[in-house]
């Protein structure tokens, strides 16, 4: 038998605190898609947002490009770590200091389906080896010729336009629009959205960041979204990790945008989107149609709908003279998710699913998401104890405890006591906490009671309570390094919001 894992108390961590930059990017790419969402957006608030939108002309001079997609649209989602609306006070807050390298710190392409009822997120990571085109430099005023360079750097040489031929010659997909953000909106749409929730399995700290989130489900304000997305340092992942997280954020963002009704408060809707597309900049040819355009096609999307991956890496560590360690994609995988894109195709095998679908006749409902957690279910040994007063719901909370992993003991007993205790109580030795709070995962609403000296075994004892098994599936321990596996929003939202 497998004793469950063994483990310190983890100290329990505070909440930290709460114009462009990559986790402001990832993030307003999708809130960007919901908040127009709605039907609501009319002519003139449209225009009146679109006046507000700073232009710069990212298609300029640009040639040899991929062809036009004709099947859906494709935005390049640029954010960089310019800081010029953030205050002496936020940067101390959120540990924003340092000086500015005026690059593209994070890059991703949102491809809208042809239907409009997909949108799929790539993120590129922002250390891709890239051979950047021949381009003028803008400070020199000379031919630059191709040269090697990490991708974010394109930014700093050429501006939005090098930065468009750049992905464009890297992906051989044909960008329509271009969007540019920062932190400040980062920050003011999120807290104009009411906040958002995110879930870890365990402590998440990072001095660098100044996160400090403790394990489960924490509501997060702007600033502290801020240093949720952005953080690096958190384990040996680095960005890719990052990307990871920034991808469960963007789920939990969507969710909230088109689940809590917000988007369809006409006062709420127009507040968050003038305070999200008021402050980026945006290619010429994206008008006010398109923003009405764009709003009434995806209204309908849920997180279930939308597809979050990472480019496929080859080699994370790949070291380039004069520039440093790069990241090399894998090319042949790459190239298969570029053509996915290309030819409007899904990168999941679950179809788009709304709301209305669930009753539709003859369709099948998806199997429950499993949701993550710390220590594998196998490794975790429980014995069922039905308290109830509902004969037979010891044997069947066994199977189903079972059947997702757990091992059980395969024989449910009824609690001792005339009385139904009113809550499911798991009792555990505080030397096995991690497993403990695993198991209460997959079971919603139990109290966790400490019991110095019970040894591995998790003792389950069902109240009145008790409603169900939620599956659970051990936490990838590739999460966070190597994110290149598609999935959909509601795969990786906290468990309260599936």
């Amino acid at each position: 038998m497998t004793a469950p894992a063994r483990s310190q108390r983890p100290q329990r961590a505070r909440h930290g605190a709460p114009r462009r930059r990559r986790w402001g990017l990832r993030f307003t790419a999708v809130a960007a898609v919901g908040v127009l969402g709605t039907a609501g957006l009319g002519h003139a608030v449209a225009t009146r947002i679109e006046n507000r939108i700073d232009r710069v002309d990212a298609f300029r001079g640009l040639s040899n490009r991929p062809p036009e997609t004709r099947q859906g649209m494709n935005v390049l989602l640029v954010g960089t770590d310019g800081r010029d609306r953030i205050t002496r006070a936020q940067r101390r807050l959120f540990h924003l200091g340092g000086a500015a390298c005026h690059c593209a710190d994070t890059l991703m392409l949102v491809h809208l389906s042809a239907d409009h009822d997909r949108v799929t997120v790539v993120s590129l990571p922002r250390d891709t080896y890239a051979e950047i085109p021949e381009h003028i430099d803008e400070k020199t005023g000379r031919t630059r010729p191709v040269h090697p360079q990490k991708l974010n750097a394109a930014y700093a040489e050429g501006g939005p336009s090098l930065t468009v031929r750049t992905v464009e010659r890297l992906t051989r997909v044909h960008v329509d629009h271009y969007l540019e953000v920062d932190f400040a909106s980062f920050m003011e749409t999120v807290d104009v959205l009411g906040g958002v929730r995110v879930c870890t399995a365990k402590p998440l700290q990072d001095i660098y960041s100044g996160l400090n989130l403790p394990a489960g489900t924490s509501s997060l304000n702007g600033g502290q979204a801020l240093q949720y997305v952005r953080s690096r340092h958190l384990d040996g992942a680095a960005d890719l990790g990052r990307m990871h997280r920034q991808q469960r954020f963007l789920a939990s963002l969507l969710h909230k945008a088109t689940d809590s009704g917000v988007l369809l408060n006409p006062v709420t809707f127009q507040q968050v989107s003038e305070t999200l597309l008021g402050s980026v900049r945006a290619d010429r040819g994206f008008g006010s149609g398109d923003l009405i355009g764009l709003g009434r096609a995806l209204r309908n999307l849920t997180p279930a709908s939308a597809e979050f991956v990472s480019v496929p890496v080859g080699t994370a560590n790949f070291p380039v003279p004069r520039i440093g360690s790069t990241v090399r994609w894998d090319e042949a995988a790459a190239g298969k998710l570029f053509q996915s894109l290309r030819e409007d195709r899904p990168l999941t095998d679950r179809a788009p699913r709304h709301p209305h679908d669930v009753d539709v006749p003859g369709r099948v409902a998806p199997a429950p998401v499993a949701v993550p957690v710390e220590v594998a279910p196998g490794q975790i040994h429980v014995q069922v104890l039905n308290g109830s007063g509902r004969a037979g719901l010891g044997r069947t909370t066994d199977q189903a405890l079972r059947a997702t992993g757990f091992r059980t003991t395969g024989l449910p007993a009824d609690a001792r006591g005339r009385v139904a205790p009113a809550r499911t109580v798991i009792t555990y030795d505080p030397r096995w906490d991690r497993s403990a709070r695993s198991l209460a995962v997959a079971l919603p609403g139990a109290e966790l009671r400490p019991v110095p000296g019970q040894g591995p075994l998790m003792r389950l004892t069902l109240g009145t309570d008790f409603k169900e098994v939620r599956p659970v599936r051990a936490q990838d321990p590739a999460a966070g390094k190597d994110p290149a596996k598609a999935v959909t929003g509601d795969q990786v939202l906290c468990p309260e919001s599936a």
